[in-house]
C-alpha cells in the first residue's frame, strides 16, 4: 500500500480570507453610504446645519421726547414745605395720634404731652381771675356808696349843715374809692393776662401740625422726653417728621457748562427710578442763583404738571430738558427696532426673530421713523430679541451663533 500525502488535506486558507475581506469592504461602504445620506437629510432639515454668527437686538420702547432732549440731568425729589415737629416746652410724650403715612391737617394735634402741672397752673389762674372780678365789684360798690356821700355832702356844706371836717373825711373816702376801682381793674387784668399765660402753657403741650401734610417719620414714642433744646441723651427733639407733598419739586445738578441750555418755564420730562414706566410732564420752576464750587454745577428745580400721588420723597429721578411742549400723542411710548434689523423683500418688511439657537422669519408692521430706530406697530413686541443685521445667507429656521459686540 503506498503512503498517502497527508499535505494535501490541508486548507486553502487564501481562498477564505479573500472572500471575507471582500464581504467587509462592501459593509462598510453600505454603511459609509448610510451616513452620508443622514446627514445629508439632517441638513437639509436644518438640524445640523452650520450656525450662522449674527448680532442680536431687542425690541425696546422709547418716547418721543428723546428726540427732542437738549440735556439730561439728574437728581432727587425734595419737598419743599418740611418741618419737624416738636414742643416748645419740654415734656414726657403720653400720646401719639399719628404715624408714618398718615395725613394730616393744618391745626390737627398729633401729640400730646404730660400735662398736669400745666393744667393745674392754668385753674388757679382761672381761680385768681375770679378772685379779680370780685374784688373789682366790691370795689365800685364802695365807689358808689362813697360817691353818693360826697355829693350829699357837698349840697350840705354849702348850706352850713355839716361841719367841714365831716366834708372833708366824706371826700377822702370818695378818693379812696376810686383808687380802689382802679386798683381792682388793674388787678383783673393781670388776672386775665395770667389766665392767657396759662392757657398758652397748656396749649404748648399739645403738638399741633403747622399745615396740611403727610407723616414721613415717627421720630418719638410714648414715654420719651421731648424737649426743644434736645439736651438729655435721651430726649428727643422733634416728635414726627411732616411735608407737603404738593409742594414736591426734583431738585437736579447741572453742570455749569451747560447751564446755558437751560430756562425758567423750560418743558422737563421727569423719570423716577422707581416708576421706571412713567413720565411725568414738568417745568424749570427756578434756577438757584449759585453754585457748587466743589462739583462746579448748579441746582435747577423742577415742578411736576402732572402730580401723582406714587411721587414720594428723596426719590431718585432724571431730567430731561426738552426743546419744546410735547404733543398729546408723544407721550405715549412707542414699539421700536434698529432699522438695520428689518427686511424688506419685494415690499414685505420683515424681522428674524431668535427663538433659542434658531430664527424665525416674522412679519412686521411699520410706523414712524425716530433716528436710527422705526416704529413697529405689530408683529412683534418689546422685549423681543431679533438679528441686528442679517446676513444674506440667513434663511427661515436657520441655526445661529451670537457674536458679542
Amino acid at each position: 500500500m503506498e503512503k498517502e500525502d497527508l499535505s494535501k488535506l490541508r486548507i486553502d486558507k487564501s481562498v477564505r480570507t479573500f472572500r471575507s475581506s471582500k464581504r467587509k469592504k462592501f459593509v462598510y461602504l453600505i454603511a459609509a453610504i448610510g451616513v452620508i445620506g443622514a446627514m445629508g437629510f439632517l441638513y437639509l432639515d436644518g438640524i445640523i446645519s452650520p450656525s450662522v454668527p449674527v448680532e442680536i437686538v431687542s425690541i425696546s420702547q422709547i418716547y418721543p421726547s428723546q428726540m427732542i432732549s437738549q440735556l439730561n440731568a439728574s437728581g432727587y425729589v425734595v419737598a419743599q414745605r418740611k418741618a419737624a415737629v416738636a414742643s416748645k416746652v419740654t415734656g414726657r410724650l403720653i400720646s401719639l395720634m399719628v404715624e408714618e403715612g398718615s395725613r394730616v391737617k393744618e391745626g390737627q394735634v398729633i401729640a400730646r404731652l404730660e400735662n398736669d402741672d400745666a393744667v393745674a397752673a392754668r385753674d388757679q389762674a382761672e381761680a385768681n381771675l375770679k378772685v379779680a372780678q370780685a374784688n373789682l365789684e366790691g370795689a365800685k360798690a364802695e365807689l358808689e356808696e362813697a360817691s353818693r356821700t360826697f355829693n350829699r355832702d357837698q349840697q350840705l356844706i354849702l348850706k352850713g349843715v355839716i361841719s367841714r371836717s365831716q366834708f372833708d373825711t366824706s371826700e377822702a373816702r370818695f378818693t379812696r374809692a376810686q383808687a380802689s376801682v382802679a386798683a381792682a381793674e388793674a388787678s383783673l387784668k393781670a388776672s386775665m393776662a395770667a389766665l392767657r399765660a396759662a392757657n398758652v402753657a397748656l396749649d404748648y403741650t399739645f403738638i399741633r401740625a403747622p399745615f396740611d401734610a403727610v407723616v414721613l417719620t415717627k421720630n418719638a414714642d410714648i414715654g420719651d422726653i421731648v424737649t426743644p433744646l434736645g439736651a438729655a441723651a435721651n430726649a428727643k427733639a422733634a416728635v414726627v417728621t411732616i411735608a407737603d407733598l404738593s409742594s414736591l419739586q426734583v431738585e437736579a445738578d447741572v453742570s455749569e457748562t451747560n447751564l446755558a441750555l437751560v430756562k425758567v418755564k423750560q418743558p422737563c420730562e421727569i423719570q423716577l427710578d422707581a416708576l421706571p414706566d412713567v413720565r411725568f410732564r414738568g417745568e424749570v420752576h427756578a434756577i438757584v442763583p449759585t453754585a457748587d464750587r466743589a462739583k462746579a454745577t448748579v441746582m435747577v428745580k423742577i415742578r411736576f404738571i402732572n402730580k401723582s400721588s406714587r411721587v414720594l420723597p428723596e426719590m431718585r429721578a432724571k431730567v430731561s430738558f426738552l426743546t419744546r411742549n410735547l404733543n398729546p400723542e408723544e407721550e405715549k411710548p412707542r414699539t421700536v427696532v434698529l432699522k438695520s434689523a428689518v427686511v424688506n423683500e419685494n415690499g414685505k418688511k420683515s424681522v428674524f426673530l431668535i427663538q433659542g439657537n434658531k430664527v424665525i422669519e416674522t412679519s412686521i408692521t411699520l410706523g414712524e421713523l425716530f433716528g436710527e430706530m422705526v416704529e413697529v406697530l405689530g408683529g412683534v413686541k418689546a422685549g423681543d430679541k431679533v438679528v441686528a443685521r442679517p446676513p444674506r445667507r440667513l434663511r427661515n429656521g436657520s441655526r445661529i451663533k451670537v457674536v458679542e459686540k
